[in-house]
């Protein structure tokens, strides 16, 4: 499954991508913290949408991530 940035507000566009709270090769269930956004000063956690491995991170730490951008793999 592909995860994707959220868009936490209306008006938000993009998000930067503060810390990855799992590495690939983790088990992931849904609900878990799965990495950390910072969107107008405020940091958030995003939880898991789905359980499984996460299997590839596809955005860095401190990248800036346009809403709906795939950032990781869950398989």
């Amino acid at each position: 499954m592909q995860v994707k940035m959220p868009r936490l507000r209306p008006e938000m566009d993009n998000g930067l991508l503060v810390a990855w709270l799992k590495n690939p090769g983790d088990k992931v269930d849904q609900g878990d913290p799965l990495y950390e956004i910072e969107s107008d000063k405020v940091v958030s956690q995003i939880a898991a949408d789905c359980g499984g491995t996460l299997t590839q991170q596809l955005a860095e730490e401190g990248d800036e991530v346009q809403v709906d951008q795939v950032v990781a793999i869950i398989e």
